[in-house]
């Protein structure tokens, strides 16, 4: 149901886009202002993964690094049947996470170490679970053909409120009403869908991932506990490029409490209601347990000296930590070292 909904705001976008040129009349101009609209969201789709990490300071990490985190990602891209993504840690205390990447073969999944901190391994699994469900998903292409679209309906918008209207000797049949409406009208009414895919979207990722960890109600007890802790603490990342907040789990901007037109993420009450009802359903037999998401990698466990370190207090170094993943002082470095 949330595919065929998305297919039917994607052609309805489509259907705008013709339609604000046809208003316009200039057919010459809807051709450029498409081209260079899906020029621009081309170079967005090849480099949007590594400018959003390097905007949230992201650092890439792995089983020596960050063990527990990296072992609880294997194991769901397997579950999944997906190639491993990179895997990324950012220091910021709010507990949230995305993930990016054209395609699955360049995927890359990000969590804040707040969420590290303030979630159990149970809950971390749910959320992680759900980012890969947005990598197989293939959201990141379906979002970039929307804002492809979305940025031609506004280009055209443009050209027509610069150039008064465009070229007269393309008969518009509807003068002033149809130039209003395509300045004013269809570029709120793109975003409105844009927004509107973005929600469905999210469904289906909380869908997806339940499926691939097998536990609902670890994915709705994390989206709780985040939705709480993101109405306290701030993103200043975000903040400053709150075009992110669509990436995230949660919006990182504001606790969203409805299912608005203005919102890019779905209600999290309706959203942790809808993983009850598949946990009500039977889902879930068969899935994950506490187990698997508790178990020390063997790797870390040969490796790393005895007592309390990674990000849920696995094996302490000897040396001082520089973060509470256990990072070592003496290794890579990040922002928070």
């Amino acid at each position: 149901m949330n595919i065929i909904r998305t297919a039917m705001l994607l052609a309805f976008m489509t259907a705008l886009f013709m339609a604000v040129g046809y208003l316009i009349g200039g057919a010459h101009g809807m051709l450029i202002a498409f081209l260079v609209a899906a020029a621009m969201n081309l170079f967005s789709y090849w480099n949007a993964d590594k400018m959003v990490l390097r905007m949230n300071n992201a650092v890439e990490v792995d089983e020596r690094s960050a063990p527990e985190y990296y072992a609880i990602v294997r194991e769901l891209a397997r579950r999944a049947g997906l190639p491993m993504p990179k895997v990324y840690l950012i220091d910021n205390p709010q507990p949230n996470a995305f993930a990016t990447g054209r395609n699955p073969q360049n995927a890359a999944v990000a969590a804040s170490t707040g969420l590290l901190e303030r979630l159990s391994h149970e809950e971390v699994a749910g959320v992680m679970a759900h980012e890969l469900a947005h990598v197989q998903h293939r959201d990141t292409l379906t979002m970039t053909i929307t804002a492809t679209i979305a940025g031609a309906i506004s280009m055209l918008a443009n050209f027509a409120f610069f150039l008064g209207g465009g070229n007269r000797e393309n008969n518009n049949p509807l003068g002033m009403v149809g130039m209003l409406v395509a300045v004013l009208v269809a570029p709120f009414a793109a975003m409105l869908v844009q927004m509107a895919i973005s929600r469905t979207r999210e469904y289906s990722a909380d869908q997806r991932g339940a499926e691939i960890c097998g536990q609902p109600l670890w994915l709705a007890s994390a989206l709780d506990k985040i939705a709480r802790n993101v109405e306290r603490i701030p993103n200043p990342e975000a903040e400053r490029n709150p075009a992110m907040a669509p990436l995230f789990i949660i919006n990182p901007l504001s606790g969203e409490r409805m299912d608005n037109l203005f919102s890019t993420h779905p209600n999290t009450e309706n959203r942790i209601a809808a993983l009850e009802e598949m946990a009500r359903k039977g889902m879930g037999s068969g899935g994950m347990t506490s187990r698997d998401v508790n178990a020390r990698p063997s790797a870390a466990r040969d490796t790393t000296p005895r007592g309390e370190s990674g990000p849920w207090g696995a094996s302490k170094p000897s040396e001082p930590d520089s973060g509470p993943w256990g990072r070592k002082p003496t290794g890579p470095k990040g922002p928070w070292s």
